[in-house]
């Protein structure tokens, strides 16, 4: 199969012929219908994240499963499905407390000494990147990574939702529990920011007010729900939100993975107000809340991938798109073959649009 392959850091993806293994007992065969580029593939493309090399990036996919090992119980061949990067054991600590987005997943991979999922042609292993290795036609998962959907949902749509939808709706419903009528800031206007917007609107909030410093991207933030738009690299950023919310935001959410814009979602709170840090910020970053907004009974937190619980999740975003609630035609910018996964990349590096897909032949 054809796979686009990091080999070394901060160098052009290249699109090779590769080895992919037969399904182990708890293993999926997938072949990919659709592929998100995702900020978080830049991360690990451009060297800020480590990982071995050389390995497939990819990991908000959906496609049809073509074969599935002896042990699987969830899916069978012809479903469609969405993957997640949230693979999750099901016994440990974690999964067991209702957290499984928080799961290390160690028993969804192959143990160490087993042959590798993907391997090019003289036999050496490529490495599976978060489990899944999406920027290629086929992918070979754990059951525990996947979900069935409705086979009458997009597939090119579908793939959003397996990052970026899941990320910035599952914050909204599950790590926020947002109530009808609250104020809520997002802080960047990429698809996962554009997500929230959409679910804010979804789950009843009073306000929402997009923060971004590029025109386009409030104006699809105007599309999906944002009642308010402030530049975000504006000096009064922050007052301006402030006053428009009449003393903060119940939610403040980062979105980009900045310093300044975590530093905002922190400011723009008003008393017992919560700012979610879901962006992937360089290592060294911290963020904090001072005294003040402590004895103010303010909270910051991480919601890594929404807090979702995938399964039961995702078919109920689906649901939500076919039902014209969940608006993704609006946050999907272009779709290119994997042949031009560089150059998506590029654009994503400018920061003017939303959610580039690639769409593999079917």
């Amino acid at each position: 199969m054809k796979a686009a392959v990091l080999v070394a850091p901060n160098q052009p993806l290249q699109v090779e012929d590769i080895s992919i293994a037969k399904p182990g007992p708890h293993e999926v065969l997938i072949r990919t219908a659709a592929c998100g580029l995702c900020h978080s593939d830049l991360h690990f493309i451009e060297g800020t994240y480590p990982h071995a090399l050389p390995a497939v990036p990819g990991h908000e996919a959906a496609g049809v499963v073509e074969a599935v090992g002896s042990e699987v119980r969830t899916v069978k061949p012809g479903d469609h499905v969405v993957s997640c990067l949230s693979a999750f054991c099901g016994h440990c600590e974690f999964c067991v407390t209702g957290r499984m987005a928080l799961c290390l997943g160690a028993d969804t991979r192959r143990a160490q000494g087993d042959p590798a999922r993907l391997s090019r042609p003289d036999g050496s292993p490529v490495a599976q990147m978060l489990n899944l290795s999406a920027f290629a036609e086929q992918m070979l998962i754990h059951e525990h990574a996947c979900v069935r959907i409705d086979p009458e949902m997009p597939l090119d749509r579908a793939a959003v939702i397996g990052c970026a939808v899941t990320t910035g709706a599952g914050t909204i419903f599950n790590a926020c529990k947002l109530v009808p009528g609250e104020t809520v800031a997002v802080i960047g206007c990429g698809g996962v920011g554009l997500a929230a917007i959409n679910a804010a609107k979804i789950a009843g909030a009073g306000q929402i007010i997009a923060c971004d410093p590029i025109a386009s991207k409030c104006e699809l933030a105007k599309v999906l729900g944002a009642t308010h738009t402030v530049d975000a690299l504006a000096e009064d950023a922050a007052q301006q939100v402030i006053e428009l919310s009449k003393g903060g935001v119940h939610h403040a959410i980062e979105a980009v993975g900045r310093q300044a814009s975590a530093d905002l979602a922190c400011k723009v709170l008003r008393r017992g107000g919560t700012a979610t840090i879901l962006g992937m910020m360089p290592l060294d970053c911290k963020v904090g809340l001072g005294a003040l907004d402590l004895l103010g009974g303010k909270k910051l937190q991480g919601a890594i991938m929404g807090m979702n619980r995938f399964p039961v999740d995702l078919p109920r975003l689906v649901d939500f798109y076919m039902r014209g609630l969940l608006d993704l035609d609006t946050i999907i910018a272009e779709r290119i073959p994997l042949s031009a996964i560089n150059e998506g990349f590029e654009k994503m590096k400018g920061g003017d649009s939303a959610r580039s897909v690639i769409v593999f032949d079917q």
